[in-house]
């Protein structure tokens, strides 16, 4: 099998985890706020990293380094999550996948000052392409501009901190210490944040389930993304991404009745645009460097 294909398949398997997990998040949603989903799938996560890393020997990779760094990425992580948790509970999912899609764009902007990378002219035009996008999504004004929206645009910034502090933390870290201290730190933040008004609730025997998909579906979803990106381009790999759109949008019509707006798909396909056309320029003028 080709490695492109190869992505391809990765790819089927990010996009399902994702769409089970914002199945599986709605499903508690009344049952544990935004902050007890966040602990609970984060304590089910340091298990199964911790399982994983004795499996396959590289537990040894676990070391209390660059904790400050860690730190910056798990925070800026936790907050992007828990707005996306919010928002898939008050606005339709197909407005939280497109939002959440901005997330490259503000990778983009944030680069030059936290990996001192050049903010070039087609890396300008794709944020100002990508930000006309979310406007078209969110069509805001007094009148229609709500919370959930808000949340889910902020929470793409949440997941673009998260993914250059990363970048950072992989010039230095294994994959494996990367996703101990993801958990483990988030882990905190959740008990912290969760028993803040003292009270922290217990899911039910028949929600258990949907926490633990919402876990398994979290860690799965990116090891198929990450696992993706290493066997093809990211110019094969984030317009077969862009596929989550279409799916979950029709998941949420026939699951939770939501209407298919097509303000929703334009805007997306403007945010995709900028995405596709910064990558596969990169990509040139990276092999144009090379030769």
């Amino acid at each position: 099998m080709n490695t492109i294909l190869q992505a391809c398949l990765w790819m089927s398997g990010a996009i399902v985890s994702f769409t089970v997990m914002a199945i599986a998040g709605r499903a508690i949603s009344l049952e544990l706020d935004t902050f007890e989903i966040m602990m609970y799938r984060s304590a089910i996560g340091v298990v199964v990293v911790l399982s994983m890393a004795r499996v396959f020997g590289t537990h040894k990779d676990i070391a209390p380094t660059r904790l400050g760094l860690h730190f910056l990425r798990n925070i800026s992580h936790f907050a992007g999550q828990n707005l996306w948790f919010f928002a898939i509970t008050v606005i339709p999912l197909a407005q939280v996948f497109a939002l959440e899609f901005t997330s490259p764009i503000w990778v983009l902007l944030l680069s030059p000052l936290v990996l001192s990378e050049r903010l070039t002219a087609n890396r300008v035009l794709a944020a100002i392409v990508g930000f006309i996008g979310i406007l078209i999504v969110t069509r805001p004004d007094p009148g229609s501009l709500n919370m959930g929206q808000v949340a889910a645009a902020l929470a793409a910034i949440g997941f673009a901190g998260s993914a250059v502090f990363t970048r950072l933390l992989t010039r230095t870290d294994k994959i494996t210490n990367i996703l101990f201290w993801l958990t483990a730190m988030q882990l905190v933040f959740g008990v912290i944040c969760a028993g803040t008004d003292g009270q922290i609730a217990l899911p039910q025997f028949t929600s258990l389930p949907w926490v633990v998909l919402v876990s398994l579906t979290g860690l799965f979803a990116h090891y198929c993304l990450t696992t993706a990106l290493s066997l093809a381009p990211a110019t094969v790999v984030i317009p077969i991404d862009f596929t989550r759109l279409p799916i979950v949008a029709f998941v949420g019509m026939f699951l939770y009745d939501e209407s298919l707006d097509r303000y929703v798909f334009l805007g997306a396909a403007l945010i995709f645009l900028a995405n596709y056309t910064n990558i596969w320029l990169e990509s040139r003028r990276k092999t144009v460097t090379k030769t």
